[in-house]
């Protein structure tokens, strides 16, 4: 028999009186998708969309792009049709790849990949032609190498990120981008890519951030960031006037192993239980949210917009209908839902009854 530390003992049984009788929700993962070419394969998956015709998009770090910032990162982004056949390669050896981060598609079906290596974030249109582009890259001539990670962190600047990592949109057409691993904040610019302002700082008040990783917006223009470091989902207006938080506090299964590394135990569990690595928002009028946690213990969750856990989604492994490293999630509606794996490499399709 496990004997567990009392401090985790305590630490799960809080947990479990604060949100008890949350239900498994039952669903099933479409196999082979999607369908690479031959001879083909992604390298870690952080990003996944799906555009208005159902086809998706994959931003993978596959390491084929020349000339990365620093490391071995680089990235494809990738169009898949609705059946997961393979469509086409968008943006091939672009300037701006250095590490794939996230994706996202906006109302007009315009494509928007976050790079986190090149501290940029572009714009596509759907024939692939860059519109914007958001943040510059560090010039090779500058001796270019990873941000460090100082505390306190040195002062942002407007126009300019340190390792962003996801964009959302208002129902004005305003761009939010969550900047990100150093810089703890959120920066937003007019409809037109004009800079307006930027809130937030690292720290674990209300309204600062440690990493904001995801960001999505409602069909009432409240701004939902997932500052998964702090373990919680904080909202915010368009103005960036925090307006509420809250967390995912649900116990996983002990029996549950880490794919990567030893198995959380302790305070170690308790700062990953529920911390949104990843979060979509369905559209329609009855909005809700799918919130994924990271490596561990790796569950995908749905959620009221008032924060009320509604059902459990899976849990870590790396057999189909598990999951390691939810990077990003795509929701098109409550019954479908694509899951974008950094740990396990892939992409799967979630059909939810």
């Amino acid at each position: 028999m496990t004997i567990y530390p009392v401090a985790m003992l305590a630490l799960l049984a809080q947990l479990a009186f604060a949100q008890s009788g949350v239900p498994d929700i039952p669903f099933d993962s479409v196999p082979d998708f999607p369908k690479l070419p031959a001879g083909m394969n992604f390298g870690e998956v952080p990003g996944v969309a799906v555009d208005s015709r159902g086809n998706v998009y994959v931003f993978t770090r596959s390491n084929t792009a020349t000339g990365p910032a620093y490391a071995p990162a680089a990235g494809q982004l990738l169009e898949f049709g609705p059946n997961g056949e393979f469509l086409r390669e968008i943006g091939k050896g672009l300037y701006g790849w250095s590490e794939a981060h996230t994706v996202r598609i906006d109302k007009d079906d315009n494509i928007w990949a976050i790079d986190k290596g090149s501290d940029m974030v572009i714009e596509f249109n759907q024939a692939g032609r860059v519109k914007m582009v958001f943040g510059r890259r560090q010039e090779s001539s500058d001796e270019a190498k990873p941000w460090e990670r100082v505390d306190p962190p040195l002062p942002p600047a407007d126009g300019l990120f340190r390792q962003p990592t996801d964009v959302a949109w208002d129902s004005e057409g305003n761009i939010y981008i969550t900047d990100g691993y150093i810089n703890s904040r959120v920066a937003k610019y007019d409809k037109n890519g004009d800079w307006v302002k930027s809130w937030g700082e690292k720290g674990t008040k209300p309204g600062q951030f440690q990493i904001p990783h995801a960001i999505v917006i409602d069909r009432n223009n409240n701004i939902y960031v997932g500052d998964r470091t702090n373990r919680r989902i904080q909202v915010f207006d368009t103005e960036g006037k925090f307006l509420r938080m809250f967390t995912i506090d649900v116990p996983p299964d002990l029996k549950t192993r880490a794919v990567n590394g030893n198995t959380p135990s302790g305070a170690r569990l308790a700062a990953v239980i529920g911390a949104p690595n990843s979060i979509c928002i369905t559209p329609g009028p009855n909005q809700v949210l799918f919130v994924g946690e990271s490596t561990y213990p790796g569950r995908l969750f749905k959620v009221s917009l008032d924060g009320k856990v509604l059902g459990v989604i899976g849990r870590s492994g790396r057999q189909l209908k598990q999951f390691s490293g939810i990077h990003q999630l795509a929701c098109p509606s409550e019954h479908e839902v694509y899951a974008a794996e950094t740990s396990n490499w892939r992409v799967q399709k979630l059909i939810i009854p």
